[in-house]
């Protein structure tokens, strides 16, 4: 029996002995070709992480890819794409674990090329430490910059200057002091609490996991020594408590347990917890964890709180400590880093998402753009693919949250595209806005429901839209005109009639369009709640802004109206004379030219002009209205 009993009784020693240690992430970054794939390589097989078959393929794969000779090409055990393999390139984040008797490490090797610094940057969201590789022959580059800039902006506080290749320059101290001193100069502004150079050559393994014989001028630690040592600053259980509620657990009326992981902090039984958004307390009754009851628990571990009191806590709010609350609010700063192909618009509204939480969001103003070359900030209208930039950022409800430069957990986010639910960008919370502190909405005795029913009417938002030509300011004022002589209280607001005045400063690129189409929404939106029915004639070419006009109305209020008239048609119509002069280049950004159109997928009404006249079209919208007024007046009575 006892035989039987003693490898599980090793492997359990084994797994309590890996628990015990501590988790360093760090990712390799630099320029294209300067190893990084090759350092994790050697790392792995230093540290014994490499089975001997996965050995045997690797040399198998080394000299069938040549690209070091007799040796063995450890950049190949990271590389996995076919693509990467063939061109000798890094264009994905691989993750690798790997352990040491003294700890364990996840290492993300990220991409050299600058197209690709979004997965760099999705690498660095998570790491303690980088490791900056640079080619002794080639020094500091401008990718090294920019990825050094990134890593100071994602909130990593601490640097180890790997200089590889230093075997292909004699082992030459001098070459290495330069590259040290250029980088110290350059980086002095970036705020990072160490850097750490170290000579080396991944290839061959020097000062890698043992000290090299060729460079007794270095007097430092080995790579591995100085991983195994390194402290990492603001450890998150020496942070203020943060218990994210993930799950709501009421399995019977006896049990109601708030389940979830600690971002930070620890918490016992007995400390006093506070709701963030509503600030209702209690204290902590029980910690519960699959192995049963805790005494205390700390980040990262994976709980269910019992409180004393039958507070309301939802999905999406934070328990945390009354002395030291997170931040409440629906208006901050902070940076983004933008991954899409399609640009961020200021104006435009995307999903916010935070370690739990998830809410609308607009971004309100890009302040500037960061030149991730040179650190300089440069004016913009819009981000495009892999730049960064300030922005400041409303929230359709307030969130919880720190600084990223207090708590990198709760003060990080992620945003999301409506239509596509792709994650498009990633940002870092710099700070509240005042704004969002002194604004508070005013109760006002007057409300949208006693406006509608002096004018007997419903409100109603018809938002016309379609290509320049489709005939949408026609028949939207033919419908203004019948609604107006049956007695209805309305308004147009028409695309080029608010270039007058309230959107004269707008010009015609996507970011202008996004907020021409932001501003008429609100105010379309104070017209409805005045009780009038207000109807919008835009272009409005792009679906996320209609979408955004929707939501800001109340149920059934916006009614999509696509003006279908075909490309050709409008461009023969041509009443001022755009189409021709768009064609020959004389003007930029037009729609369904060199700007593209969404049309609506499911409109309320779907107006196919050929062949019919702008007054059956207006007849058809106004029986529309009315069977809604008639449906919506027996909804009220209980007749329906």
């Amino acid at each position: 029996m006892a035989k039987s009993l003693a490898p599980t009784d090793g492997v359990r020693d084994y797994l309590a002995a890996q628990e015990k240690k501590s988790l360093l992430r760090f990712l390799t970054c630099g320029a294209v070709d300067d190893g990084k794939s090759t350092l994790i390589g050697r790392l792995l097989s230093d540290t014994r992480q490499i089975f001997e078959d996965q050995l045997a393929a690797l040399e198998r794969d080394s000299r069938k890819h040549g690209t070091t000779g007799d040796d063995i090409d450890f950049a190949l055990l990271v590389d996995g794409l076919e693509a990467e393999r063939e061109q000798g390139i890094t264009i994905d984040v691989a993750y690798r674990f790997f352990a040491t008797p003294k700890r364990k490490f996840i290492v993300a090797d990220t991409p050299g090329h600058e197209q690709y610094t979004r997965n760099m940057a999705t690498g660095a969201s998570t790491a303690d430490l980088a490791i900056v590789l640079i080619d002794a022959r080639q020094g500091v580059l401008r990718q090294t910059r920019r990825h050094s800039i990134i890593a100071s902006l994602l909130g990593i506080r601490h640097i180890v200057l790997a200089v590889n290749k230093i075997d292909l320059v004699g082992f030459d101290q001098a070459v290495f002091d330069r590259i040290v001193e250029d980088y110290r100069q350059f980086s002095q502004e970036l705020g990072f609490q160490t850097i750490v150079p170290i000579p080396m050559s991944a290839r061959y393994g020097d000062n890698v996991s043992r000290p090299s014989e060729s460079m007794e001028w270095y007097p430092g630690p080995t790579l591995i020594e100085h991983l195994e040592t390194v402290s990492v600053d603001e450890a998150m259980v020496e942070l203020p408590f943060r218990f994210p509620v993930q799950y709501v657990n009421r399995p019977n009326l006896d049990f109601r347990g708030f389940a979830g992981t600690i971002a930070s902090g620890s918490v016992a039984p007995g400390d006093e917890v506070v709701v963030a958004k509503s600030g209702k307390s209690s204290r902590v009754k029980r910690i519960i964890s699959y192995s049963g009851d805790l005494i205390q628990a700390a980040a990262g571990q994976a709980i269910t709180l019992v409180l004393d009191d039958e507070v309301e806590i939802s999905r999406g709010n934070m328990l945390v400590p009354p002395a030291a609350r997170p931040q409440v609010a629906d208006q901050f700063a902070a940076n983004i880093v933008w991954f899409d192909e399609h640009a961020l618009l200021p104006g435009r509204s995307y999903i916010l998402r935070t370690e739990t939480d998830q809410t609308s969001a607009t971004v309100t103003d890009l302040k500037y753009r960061i030149n991730v070359n040179n650190f300089a900030h440069e004016a913009a209208k819009s981000l495009d693919m892999n730049e960064v930039g300030i922005c400041n950022i409303s929230t359709r409800t307030p969130i919880a949250f720190d600084t990223f430069a207090d708590n990198r957990t709760t003060g990080a986010f992620i945003l999301i595209d409506r239509i596509t639910n792709a994650t498009v960008g990633a940002g870092m919370i710099l700070h509240t806005l005042r704004r969002a502190e002194n604004i508070h909405w005013q109760s006002l005795d007057v409300g949208k429901r006693g406006r509608s029913d002096l004018k007997s009417q419903r409100p109603a938002v018809f938002w016309f839209t379609g290509l320049s030509g489709s005939g949408k300011s026609t028949i939207a004022n033919l419908l203004e005109k019948k609604l107006f002589a049956s007695g209805r209280h309305t308004y147009i607001l028409d695309g080029d009639n608010v270039r007058h005045g309230l959107n004269r400063d707008l010009g015609f690129t996507d970011a202008d369009r996004v907020e021409n189409i932001r501003r008429v929404a609100e105010v379309a939106g104070l017209m409805a709640d005045a009780g009038l029915i207000v109807i919008v004639s835009f272009i409005s070419p792009f679906s996320a802004e209609r979408r955004m006009a929707r939501e800001l109305m109340a149920d059934g209020e916006f009614i999509e109206v696509f003006v279908d008239t075909p490309f050709e048609e409008c461009a023969r119509r041509d009443p001022k004379g755009l189409y021709a002069r768009a064609l020959n280049g004389e003007i930029k950004n037009f729609t369904g030219i060199d700007s593209p159109y969404e049309a609506p997928e499911k409109p309320e009404i779907h107006l196919k002009t050929l062949g019919k006249s702008a007054e059956e079209m207006v007849d058809a919208l106004e029986h529309w209205l009315n069977e809604r007024d008639i449906a919506e007046d027996q909804h009220d009575s209980g007749g329906i």
